[in-house]
């Protein structure tokens, strides 16, 4: 079936203001780089954490500070963050894009390591980089944390328990963190659904390489059961990261934007 084009997106109306710091943790994968690409070009202050595989396959411009991280080891996160904030004295924006699943798997056929692998690498990164960020943020007076979950949080899909569990987690965090360190940061979540990146094609594991070719939807029949007939494009989950940064959204936070065309509606 033939799909319309999708429109090119302006980033400049309502994003933060050039200048801005901003850090994209996971900036190396496909919305992550499409986000460190919209930054630099509202002439943000780009840095991109990530792990080393994934900053050697997909290298950021030579413009942004770039750590390679573990995003579930508490050092190597806090190193990342201390560098951060000797290198520009404080952070606006912290976006954490970091995160993976496996193959669907359900429950009765699962492993603990396999739970404690997609937990850790989706929660406990939250959780870690959520509060190395907290000290750069305060010294900042329009700081912004954006989290990432998935409407799979609400959903229950079956084969998805620690993936879904884990961004369940996430939305809680965010909203105890935006009650924790309002009015000073603010904190809000975006959940998108299929992202047309290279995350549908088989997991990803926390070493980052893919760990396995097997698509884990039919992108052609969730893209006709979705209002909007289509899968999301990367920009359609960069542009709400950018309005959520601004102070366009000064007065929003603990609150979860879904994008998803419709697809699923809370």
């Amino acid at each position: 079936m033939d799909r319309p084009a999708i429109p090119a997106l302006d980033f400049k109306r309502l994003g933060p203001p050039p200048g801005s710091r901003i850090t994209v943790v996971g900036g190396c994968g496909g919305i992550g780089r499409a986000l460190v690409d919209a930054c630099l070009g509202l002439d943000l202050r780009v840095s991109v954490l990530d792990l080393p595989a994934s900053l050697e396959k997909h290298a950021p411009h030579s413009d942004c500070l770039q750590h390679a991280i573990d995003a579930t080891d508490e050092k190597s996160v806090e190193d990342a963050f201390g560098h951060i904030q000797s290198t520009w004295g404080g952070l606006d924006i912290m976006v954490n894009l970091c995160g993976f699943t496996n193959e669907f798997e359900a429950v009765a056929d699962m492993s603990v390591a396999t739970w404690d692998e997609i937990t850790e690498g989706n929660l406990r990164s939250a959780f870690l980089c959520s509060k190395a960020a907290l000290p750069p943020l305060r010294q900042s007076n329009c700081a912004a944390i954006i989290n990432t979950a998935s409407g799979l949080a609400y959903k229950g899909l079956a084969g998805t328990s620690p993936y879904g569990a884990a961004k369940a987690g996430v939305i809680a965090l965010s909203k105890s963190l935006a009650n924790e360190n309002a009015p000073d940061i603010r904190i809000n979540v975006v959940a998108p659904g299929a992202v047309d990146t290279a995350f549908l094609k088989g997991g990803t594991s926390r070493a980052g390489e893919n760990k396995n070719a097997k698509t884990h939807i039919d992108t052609d029949r969730y893209a006709d059961a979705t209002p909007m007939k289509r899968l999301a494009v990367a920009d359609d989950v960069v542009a709400p990261i950018l309005f959520l940064s601004g102070n366009a959204a000064r007065f929003i936070t603990g609150q979860v934007i879904h994008i998803n065309g419709g697809g699923f509606m809370p």
